[in-house]
């Protein structure tokens, strides 16, 4: 005999068997069944937006900052349509999340009720599986399926349709049981073998590494690959995570995303090995390729689509970097003996004076001179803040121009203590730095967040006070969107900064996160700086701090 259970309750029971601590949500009507059901289900920690685009921001921040599955909610299509953006960042960082929306009961959508759309049809092109639930009897292989989809590598979203009277139907169901599939594969002894003796080849080699470093947990195997070869190390070109140690000798820092910086640096090599990125995403066009005519290119990574998407790669395999590496470096070492040795110290010697740490040195001083100007100067708010962070803390980073410093200053010593705006679409720092605050209790989170961005979602912030999370929200207000300025002046030669200004009425960010439940603060003055950040981010409670910084382009 099977157990009876409604829709809604068995719904709930999967995700907490699935690993489920948390359900993110903005409910509507459609969604009250499962909000009836959460009654039964205690130890379901629900968390409530107030928009469903910062739900699935704040669901993405968490799983971010986990490494877990995460579950989120959201209303029918407007719903769906408000995540939207929030789930094209989920889809482009790979984020293992099941996206739910409540439909309109069978039968009655085709009646096309009010809030009634396709959602299968409008999710499918982010997500890497969508469904609609159309018998209570599959809910528990849907489920299932979804759950191993979004986690097995390459990792993404998944969607689920529910509609109402699945989630309010009664049978007797077996509910399944969980599957992760392990896929840390390493290649074939040959092929590490093959791997080895091409690297040993080259002259001029170069790492480039990327978030599977993070995903795959490799920061001290792709830093010890480095220094067995004595060569250089660059964060793939759009950096938003701890993608390597930034200590390491052989730490250089981020590739730009500038065609022709990036060829430029570039050209001084002749093998480049990518560790589990696209080592050279770009932003805007440039008829000027990043990749220098016979630079030969060695690819790692569990992401097939990135595998020689771009350029041709001399050797690429499909396998999990850190099992890789693991393999790799005591074979380059077996291979090469003595005169790897030897030529990893002198790579290593060469590297000290231009690695990550000796440039951050020269920078800090540089900085350093503008401790006085008002406006703040931003770099020296990075600075600042960086300067101010508890050892412990997690860093939130969708500081745009204002933070264009905040790589070089802040180093990444584990792979969940960095995370940055990925895809471009602004709006996610803010919200994703709540549920990094989720998923880490006993760290303190600091976003450091652009005005521009953070008026995307600011909101996210209520939920933070509700919470009462140890997460100081740090806003660089400039009054506009500087980054536009600068493009519209770099390409166009126009300085009309047309629709890129809110100055006029200015917006009032200390009294906006105030009347949203935080306490905050306004900082004008930057001999004020090292004393406020210092104190907020060590202090319990959810916290806004403004800074007016220096908006000239």
């Amino acid at each position: 005999m099977k157990n009876r259970i409604t829709g809604r309750s068995a719904f709930l029971a999967l995700l907490k068997d699935e690993g489920i601590t948390h359900l993110f949500g903005n409910p509507g009507t459609t969604e009250l069944p499962i909000m009836h059901a959460l009654k039964d289900h205690p130890d379901l920690t629900y968390v409530m937006a107030m928009q469903e685009s910062l739900v699935v921001a704040i669901a993405d921040g968490f799983s971010r900052a986990s490494g877990k599955l995460v579950a989120c909610n959201v209303h029918v299509a407007p719903g769906l349509g408000n995540a939207m953006g929030s789930l094209y960042n989920a889809q482009f960082t790979g984020t293992p999340m099941i996206l739910t929306a409540g439909q309109q009961e069978q039968g009655h959508g085709l009646t096309e009720p009010l809030l009634y759309g396709p959602l299968v049809r409008m999710a499918e092109p982010l997500v890497k599986w969508a469904v609609e639930v159309t018998r209570l009897e599959d809910l528990p292989r849907i489920v299932r399926r979804a759950a191993k989809i979004a986690t097995t590598p390459p990792t993404g979203p998944v969607f689920i349709s529910l509609p109402g009277d699945i989630l309010n139907s009664e049978a007797g169901i077996d509910l399944g049981r969980l599957t992760r599939v392990d896929a840390r594969v390493r290649p074939s002894d040959e092929a590490v073998q093959a791997l080895a003796q091409r690297i040993l080849k080259a002259q001029r080699p170069v790492i480039i590494a990327g978030d599977e470093i993070v995903k795959s947990d490799a920061l001290k195997e792709a830093s010890e690959l480095a220094e067995t070869l004595g060569c250089p190390a660059y964060q793939q070109s759009a950096p938003y995570g701890a993608h390597f140690l930034s200590e390491s000798p052989c730490f250089i820092g981020a590739l730009s995303r500038s065609q022709p910086q990036v060829r430029e640096v570039l050209s001084s090599y002749d093998l480049m090995i990518v560790l589990g990125a696209d080592p050279l995403r770009m932003s805007v066009h440039s008829e000027i390729d990043p990749l220098p005519e016979g630079l030969s290119m060695l690819q790692i990574g569990l992401v097939d689509w990135d595998l020689a998407k771009n350029y041709g790669a001399e050797v690429a395999l499909k396998a999990d970097v850190k099992e890789t590496l693991r393999a790799l470096t005591p074979a380059l070492k077996a291979a090469g003996g003595g005169v790897l040795e030897a030529r990893a110290k002198r790579g290593l010697a060469e590297l000290m004076p231009k690695n990550w740490t000796a440039r951050r040195n020269a920078l800090v001083e540089q900085i350093g001179k503008a401790s006085r100007k008002s406006p703040v100067d931003p770099d020296y708010l990075s600075l600042q803040i960086v300067e101010a962070m508890p050892d412990n803390a997690i860093l939130v980073d969708e500081g745009l121009t204002s933070a264009r410093q905040i790589l070089n200053l802040r180093p990444h010593r584990d792979r969940h203590g960095y995370h940055a705006l990925a895809s471009g679409g602004i709006g996610w720092g803010v919200p994703a730095s709540v549920g990094v605050s989720l998923a880490n209790p006993d760290r303190p989170v600091v976003c450091y967040s652009g005005d521009g961005s953070a008026m995307y979602s600011i909101q996210a912030l209520w939920t933070a006070a509700h919470h009462k999370l140890p997460l100081s929200v740090v806003i660089a207000s400039n009054g506009g969107y500087r980054i536009i300025k600068q493009r519209l002046l770099s390409f166009h030669g126009d300085s009309n900064y047309i629709g890129m200004d809110f100055a006029d009425p200015p917006v009032d960010f200390a009294r906006l996160g105030q009347s949203l439940g935080l306490e905050a603060m306004r900082i004008t003055d930057p001999a004020e700086l090292k004393t406020v950040l210092a104190s907020a981010f060590r202090r319990p409670g959810a916290k806004l701090i403004e800074v007016v910084v220096d908006g000239s382009v």
